[in-house]
Order: structure tokens, then sequence, then C-alpha cells
């Protein structure tokens, strides 16, 4: 995460002064901010804190190096800084602290100020503004300030323990800048949890030598015996102590650097940016909206009322059917096992591998169906390969298209699905086999004449079955068909087009034709507009052939529930009345 993380203190003596900041930097590191190349530097000590291992290292140097360093840096002067270093956090020849990230050879950097002028400038602004004017109700507390300029700055101020100070206590506050506004917002829990945590251990730390010091010596009572000298000359002068000497602790910035460095290493790796790509496709819509009818459904769950009444038609939920233990479906596996087992086997990998197998003419029968909302069925044996045509074919139509029965040991009527998959020895009605709305397809065993080439070298399992597609109402070569069948088939028949540019392509095409069935929608349901009216508008949309209406017309039943609720809400809006009035 781009920020820097730093530690304020207000001083009764020169007012708000930065004490420590830790600051990332993904380039070489500048020069007096510690390198691992510099001679004299300590091998670095292995750290892990939550899960991320760094390496720690602490430059050596000698006084004289340190003060020419500290005199080219930008912070303030030494005439600024109090004798007693409560202004200061590390001493003047200290190099400070550096944590080398080993995953993503990121850097973190810990001194007193930062180095670069310009960052010196926003860090110091940002500490007189926690500190003085930017402060919650209480002065203690999270609050967010900031502008596009200075950057944006979580602060959280927080008093400590001092026996010798004005009022029995100190005024401090942990602060993190960083130019991201929205970034900086959605991690306040984040960092308001974490920099509570810090606060809370100085805070205790800090208690246990106050209350060690009034037990000494209370200077309540010394202050009130004392009461006209002069208050800072009663201090003997040491009004600015150190937060080492208030907490006890000389460790003290070595364990801030590590927490620091945690922080900004954690905060940037809990978010991730995705890329919005556009309002929801339907297809989103509606698999949120199933899962949401779940959710409800096993909510309200009630196996003792399933038991009393048992059903023997299998359900259809999200196109799949939920297996019961009913004596006709006794022998069928559950639906999760049955999808794991699916996976592993499935026999038709794509639309283009099904249209090999089947040929182009049978599949195209196949498809057109499909897409005109009549009922598919197959009958095999293998009900490993019914699913996987089932979930082949699926792609070409919208999921709120979809109603999946994917195995059946009787006949299941069209309105109930429109995928069906039956054993052999169930009969079909002969009204249906004679019907131009359905579509049967038959597995069977292939005799050696029939046998053909192995297209790909899991393909044994096809190399046994003979396939036979058969309808009321064949479809004639010659028939120009939906316009997204002939684009679909082109697709598949261009083997320039990987099969993953294939599946992105029927996205595209689902996609565009939704968009006309929701105008569509729109002008005959929701405006009730005339069939003059509605005819200009299918020529329009280029969907004025009777197999795009009729397309048009089934996907128009796989809009979202969302959508349309939304549409007839707009409706009846009064201020939509009075527009069309």
């Amino acid at each position: 995460m781009n920020a820097i993380v730093a530690l304020c203190h207000f001083c009764e003596l020169h007012g708000p002064r930065t004490l420590f900041c830790t600051e990332v930097l993904h380039s070489p590191l500048p020069q007096g901010a510690g390198s691992g190349d510099i001679p004299g530097q300590s091998e670095p000590a292995e750290e892990e804190e939550g899960g991320i291992q760094m390496s720690s290292r602490i430059r050596s140097h000698s006084p004289a190096e340190g003060a020419s360093a500290d005199s080219s840096s930008p912070g303030p002067k030494k005439s600024d800084m109090c004798e007693a270093s409560g202004c200061r956090s590390l001493a003047g020849g200290h190099p400070g602290y550096v944590s080398h990230d080993k995953e993503t050879s990121i850097k973190y950097v810990s001194h007193q100020h930062p180095n670069h002028p310009q960052l010196f400038s926003i860090v110091r602004q940002a500490c007189v503004r926690s500190l003085s004017c930017e402060v919650c109700p209480g002065r203690e507390g999270p609050i967010f300030f900031g502008d596009e300029q200075h950057g944006f700055v979580f602060s959280h101020t927080f008093f400590i323990k001092d026996s010798l100070a004005r009022g029995f206590q100190r005024w401090y506050s942990i602060i993190t800048i960083m130019m991201d506004r929205i970034y900086l917002i959605n991690s306040w829990p984040f960092l308001l949890g974490k920099i509570r945590g810090i606060i809370d251990e100085l805070q205790g730390k800090a208690l246990k030598v106050f209350e060690a010091e009034q037990f000494g010596c209370p200077q309540r009572a010394q202050r009130m015996n004392t009461a006209f000298t002069p208050f800072l000359h009663q201090r003997n002068g040491n009004a600015a102590r150190s937060l080492t000497s208030l907490t006890n602790d000389e460790n003290l910035w070595a364990c801030l650097h590590t927490s620091f460095a945690w922080l900004l290493k954690a905060c940037g790796s809990r978010l991730t940016e995705k890329l919005l790509e556009g309002a929801p496709t339907e297809d989103t819509l509606v698999q949120m909206e199933k899962l949401a009818d779940l959710k409800e459904e096993s909510e309200g769950w009630d196996g003792s009322e399933e038991e009393e009444k048992p059903s023997s038609h299998p359900d259809v939920v999200e196109g799949q059917e939920l297996s019961k233990s009913s004596p006709e479906t006794s022998l069928m596996p559950d639906c999760n096992s049955w999808n794991v087992a699916h996976r592993r086997l499935s026999v038709f990998r794509s639309l283009r591998h099904m249209r090999q197998v089947l040929g182009a003419s049978a599949f195209r029968m196949l498809a057109w169906h499909v897409l005109m909302g009549n009922q598919v069925i197959w009958k095999a044996q293998d009900m490993d390969l019914v699913q996987s045509a089932f979930d082949v074919l699926r792609t070409m139509l919208p999921i709120g298209c979809v109603r999946i029965i994917p195995y059946s040991e009787q006949y299941e009527e069209a309105y109930r699905c429109n995928f069906l998959g039956l054993s052999p020895h169930v009969q079909i009605p002969p009204h249906i086999l004679s019907s131009e709305f359905a579509v049967l397809v038959e597995v069977r065993a292939a005799t050696r004449s029939s046998l053909y080439p192995t297209l790909f070298d899991d393909e044994q399992s096809l190399n046994k079955y003979e396939f036979v597609v058969t309808s009321g109402s064949p479809v004639a070569a010659d028939r120009v068909g939906p316009t997204i069948l002939n684009k679909i088939e082109a697709a598949l028949t261009n083997q320039n087009l990987s099969v993953d540019v294939v599946d992105q392509c029927l996205v595209c095409l689902k996609e565009e034709w939704m968009n006309k069935v929701k105008v569509l929608f729109k002008f005959t349901k929701v405006d009730s507009r005339p069939k003059e009216d509605t005819q200009k508008l299918l020529s329009i949309l280029g969907a004025a052939e009777e197999d795009n209406v009729k397309l048009l017309k089934f996907w128009m039943t796989g809009l979202s529930k969302t959508y349309k609720s939304h549409l007839m809400s707009t409706v009846r809006s009064p201020t939509s009345s009075e527009s069309r009035n």
C-alpha cells in the first residue's frame, strides 16, 4: 500500500511534532535511508509477523555519518528539539530501520521524518492538523480528513500517562496518509482495529510506569504543596520525556517499525482492484435470484413435511434435478456426487466437439430446437453422457431459459423442462414423437460399420455410440433459421478460433440478443404498442424473420424478475404516468 504511517506527539514547548514514520519504497533506497550494500551493516535477522516474512536490517554508522545525514534532512532544526528527547525518537546518529519484503521486493523504511522534502511537508501538515484542528469529540479516537493536494489522512489520537506532564498525560496520534481517498475509507475498519491494538499496548506499558512512579513519589500532592512555584521550573526541566521513558521499553521504536511495516503490508494485501465491465448481465441477475430463492427455501425447510408429501415427479431447481428417496429414483446418485463424476467423465467437451460427433446437419437441427425453446430429449443408458450433452447445449441459452431434468425413469411434460434425459426403456407418447416442438436424440450401440475415427485422445467412450436425431419438424438444410444460429455455426466452423474464443463469442451473441429481448419486452408488454409498431421495431432490430421472432419470444421468459419489476414499477410511478399523459 502506497502510504505513510506516522506517530505524532504534541510537545508543550514546540507544539505538534512527528516522532516516527514508516514509508514504502518500491525503488532503490534514497541516500541516508539504509541499504543492504552499505559496509558495517549487521546480518539480516529473519522476522515473521502475521505470516509475512521480512528481512529487518538496522544500519550502524559512526556519529559523524549520522550527523551529516541528519543535517541534510528536511527535519526541524536542533534548536526546535527538546533536550530530553521529547520531540525525538531516534538519536542523531541512528540510521533508522529497514525491512525487506521478500515476496514483493518492497522495502519498508522507518525514521523520524521522511527524507523527501515534499513528503516531509505532507506528513508535517497532517501531524499539525491531527493534533490541533482535526480532532474528534473527546480528543481521543479516529477521524478522517484531507484533500487531493496534501493527501488524505486517517488519524487516531490518544493519551499516554505521564506523572510529570500537565494533567498527568501527554497527547499523541497515529496517522495513515495516502492519496487514494476511496482505498483509505474502505480500509477504515481494518486500520481502526490494528491501530487501536498498537495504542492499547502503548497505553498499557505507560500506565504501569505511571502507577509505579505515583506509588514511589505522588506528584499530585507534591504539586498542591508547591502550588505557587512556576510549573515548568517545578519539574526541573523534565517537561519533555521520551516515549521510551514513559513506557520503559528500550526496543519501542524497533517494535513500532515492525508493527507499522506489517500494517502497510497487510492493508495493501487485503483489498484488490477488479475491473468492472458494466452493469450485471441478465444471466448474473438470474443466478443471484435463484441463489436467493434457494437460501429462502433452505431456511424454511422442514424435513417432516417433506416425508409426509412424497412426490413422484423429480424437482427442477436451477436447471438441475433434486434426487429423492422415492421408489422410482432410489437408484439415482445424489446431485453432488453426480456432478463430481460428470466433471471427471465428461464426454462432450464443447459445441464444436458435439458438432463433429453428430454431424453438421444433425447438430443444426438439434441447435435449432434448443434456441426455439422446444423440448430436447436424450435417451441413453449413460447418464454422464446425457449430462455432458446438456451442459454443452445449455451454453446457447440464457440461464433463465434453462430447465433441466438430467435423467428420469418416466417422461416429463415440456412445461416442466426443456432438457430431458430418459432411460432407453422409457416410452415416449406418440404425439410427442410426431410433434414439431420436440427433438429426440437416441444414443444406440454403434455397429462396426458405423464406427468413426477418434477425434480426441479421450474419445474412446464415444466410439461405441451411434447418435440418431429425429423430430416431427426436421429443419431443412436450405432454411435460413435464426440469425444467432448462423453466427454460432460460423464460429464453430472457423478453425482459427479456439474453444475459449468461441465461448466468448457465445457470451457476446447472447447479450446482443438479450438486449433485443429487453427492447421487445418494454415495447410490447409494458408500453402495449400495436402490432404494426411491433413489426417496425423488429425490422429495426434485424429480427423480422419468423424464426427470430419465435426466438425472441422464448428468450423473453428468461428475463430476470429484477428487470421486469423495475420496468413495471417505472410505468406505475406517478411521474411516469404524468409524462405519458
